[in-house]
């Protein structure tokens, strides 16, 4: 299931999504491990605050890979 969010930028429309998240789980080891979630869930509704966390992995937004297309 795609979470697609469409935006007017310089008058044309893109579609930003946001995919794999990106969170090293062992940065305070010194490690990289990513915990595999391939693509941002909304946890609520759109316009709350749980709108921001990944429902799979409970990650912020920010830590997802952001596409514009």
């Amino acid at each position: 299931m795609n979470h697609h969010k469409e935006r007017k930028i310089n008058s044309k429309e893109r579609v930003v999504s946001y995919e794999e998240c990106r969170k090293n789980h062992a940065a305070s080891i010194g490690k990289y491990a990513v915990d595999g979630c391939c693509e941002f869930m909304p946890a609520g509704e759109e316009g709350t605050a749980s709108a921001l966390r990944c429902a799979a992995c409970n990650c912020h937004r920010n830590f997802h890979k952001k596409v514009v297309r």
